[in-house]
């Protein structure tokens, strides 16, 4: 078998589309670190994000033979993780509502487990307060600051017009510091 680790995406994609597995686990290798990145920025460290990111690979699979290349493959992969991510924000936002219209007891609803161990890591605070941030605004965030896509790229993988994505991205940054100041 030619070795094929020095092979361009399109390559890949070609190859991946024409049937050959081996190309495929090449991309996913390649990527799977990045869409992980994107989907834990957006869903944190839950079962669902792991979920989410598999997902994203299954969906790309499904429909090599559309991809002509347009954007470049982890700008196009990192699109499908936002999207499903944001749908699966939407399925949770969903559950919650129905948890508190079934379990209504007026004093206050706890969302996340009391019992969680508070741990002093700078990741996993700053983790916690994307978290805290609307999806759109959150969205933003993952890409442009902890992805490094330019804004213009950023724009493109959720089309959106360029001065949405620096005003959400303006409010991200404000938020962000609202929520992290006090923990500082």
């Amino acid at each position: 078998m030619k070795d094929r680790t020095g092979m361009t995406d399109m390559e890949l994609v070609k190859l991946a589309g024409e049937g050959d597995d081996h190309a495929f686990g090449l991309i996913v290798s390649r990527y799977e670190e990045q869409i992980a990145r994107t989907v834990k920025g957006m869903l944190g460290e839950t079962d669902g994000a792991e979920d989410v990111g598999q997902e994203t690979f299954i969906r790309f699979y499904r429909s090599l033979k559309k991809y002509r290349g347009d954007a470049a493959l982890g700008t196009y992969l990192s699109r499908i993780a936002i999207n499903l991510s944001l749908n699966e924000l939407n399925k949770r936002k969903k559950t919650i509502s129905l948890f508190k219209k079934d379990h209504e007891s007026g004093a206050g609803e706890v969302l996340y487990p009391v019992n969680e161990p508070e741990r002093n890591d700078a990741k996993e605070i700053v983790d916690k307060a994307l978290q805290k941030l609307d999806p759109g605004q959150r969205s933003v965030v993952v890409l442009r600051l902890l992805q490094g896509y330019s804004t213009k790229e950023t724009a493109k993988i959720l089309d959106l017009p360029l001065g949405t994505v620096l005003s959400r991205l303006s409010r991200a940054q404000k938020n962000l510091k609202e929520i992290l100041t006090p923990l500082i």
